[in-house]
């Protein structure tokens, strides 16, 4: 009989490992040591699945952001592949605990094809089981690359930047606001329907200044005309600096703006230290993902996102 129950002391950090994958077990125990630094999970939080010889061959740990008291996510999620019933079993009771510290639902992401630091192997196995927990696909996306060594994307002179410790929130909420209007990104979408366009451009805003930040990274952009353009919000998630949101007022697209706020959200994080930085964006607006590529990032994955009630 199999054992679904927390993770002992002694089997942290590297929960299931898999024959013949050194790099993905490493991987992996590197990954699980750094949330738990950070505060992103906590040892209850990690759960085992214990075979009736003692050994662990499954695991699900909830995730949240640094210091939070609610998990909203889980990640580094292992099964046996073959045994659907055992993986359907370890999921739910992951969802289950997370239910009981409070959450209402919970997320995922599934990169691909499968690296660090989780490496999602079995990918289509784990989006039928997603589906049968009930978790729905919430957003195709692509995910891009910029490291130290690469060419510095150019700023755009046709553009003047005032920053949040300036202008305070309004401007940046009012701007956000006119972007969602018509947006197609499946996400923010939600968030709409949800919040209303006002409610869901506060959203964007809160969420971002809860990453690591300063409030000077926050900047609006202004043409020539003094006419505000676009919105930039880099900043610092637990893993790594990233070009956070990227958005362009709808009167001022088709002008190549995209690969201007890219690169100046770049600019300002390379200023503050960052050697790798990333971004993402729905696989349909077609403008950001040429915005990232002019600005001289890589898609090096897929990220396929999904969420559902608990």
């Amino acid at each position: 009989m199999t054992d679904i129950r927390t993770a002992r002391a002694a089997e942290l950090p590297r929960l299931t490992t898999l024959d013949g994958q050194g790099e993905r077990n490493d991987a992996t125990a590197a990954y699980l040591t750094d949330l738990l630094a950070k505060g992103c999970t906590r040892p209850e939080w990690c759960f085992v699945a214990e075979d009736g010889d003692g050994k662990l061959i499954g695991n699900i740990v909830l995730w949240s952001r640094p210091g939070g008291e609610v998990p909203s996510d889980f990640v580094l999620f292992e099964a046996p592949w073959n045994d659907r019933e055992l993986a359907l079993r370890i999921l739910r009771h992951g969802f289950a605990a997370a239910k009981g510290l409070g959450a209402e639902k919970i997320g995922h992401v599934l990169d691909g094809p499968a690296q660090g630091p989780q490496w999602q192997f079995e990918p289509e196995t784990r989006v039928s089981l997603y589906t049968e927990a009930g978790l729905r696909p919430a957003r195709d996306g692509r995910r891009f690359q910029w490291l130290a060594g690469s060419e510095l994307p150019a700023q755009d002179p046709r553009l003047t930047w005032r920053s949040l410790s300036e202008l305070g929130e309004k401007p940046f909420v009012d701007l956000l606001e006119r972007i969602l209007a018509d947006t197609a990104d499946s996400l923010l979408l939600e968030d709409v329907a949800e919040l209303g366009l006002r409610g869901a451009a506060e959203l964007i805003l809160k969420d971002m200044s809860d990453m690591e930040h300063e409030p000077e990274w926050f900047e609006l952009g202004y043409d020539e005309s003094g006419d505000v353009a676009v919105v930039s919000l880099p900043a610092r998630n637990p893993s790594y600096p990233v070009i956070g949101f990227v958005g362009v007022s709808p009167g001022h697209r088709g002008k190549g703006y995209s690969a201007s706020v890219v690169a100046r959200g770049t600019q300002i994080l390379i200023a503050n230290g960052a050697t790798e930085i990333r971004g993402d964006c729905d696989a349909g607006n077609v403008a950001m993902y040429k915005g990232f590529e002019s600005a001289g990032y890589v898609n090096f994955a897929s990220r396929r996102e999904f969420s559902g009630a608990i």
